[in-house]
């Protein structure tokens, strides 16, 4: 078993930035890799951004390749996402991912799930 604690969402302007982390306990945190999803209102979920259990390679999807960041502490079990240059679109509730494969953006194929942090961009 894996829990997973999402913290750090919050209110932004146009612009701001915001870091978001995950907590994880459970299992071996380091074996696992991991992933950011978001869900907008009234929108289904998608995926945000995606690590390798050892942070060595990561994954983004496209609208967010160039202002987020993925990153990992496997000492402390953390997961984090920066995010720069927020945009009203990027309004949502951010979960975070545990599974065994890295880089799929197949909810499915995650096996553990936060409850999610919400972030609010204000135009």
């Amino acid at each position: 078993q894996v829990q997973l604690v999402e913290s750090g969402g919050g209110l932004v302007q146009t612009g701001g930035s915001l870091r978001v982390s995950c907590a994880a306990s459970g299992r071996s945190f380091s074996r696992d890799a991991m992933a950011w999803f978001r869900q907008a209102p009234g929108k289904k979920r998608e995926f945000v951004a995606a690590i390798s259990w050892n942070g060595g390679s990561t994954d983004y999807s496209d609208s967010t390749r160039r202002r987020f960041t993925i990153s990992r502490d496997n000492a402390n079990s953390m997961l984090y996402l920066q995010m720069n240059d927020l945009k009203p679109e990027d309004t949502g509730d951010y979960y975070c991912a545990a599974g065994h494969i890295y880089g799929t953006d197949i909810e499915d194929e995650y096996e553990y799930w936060g409850r999610g942090t919400r972030v609010t961009v204000s135009s």
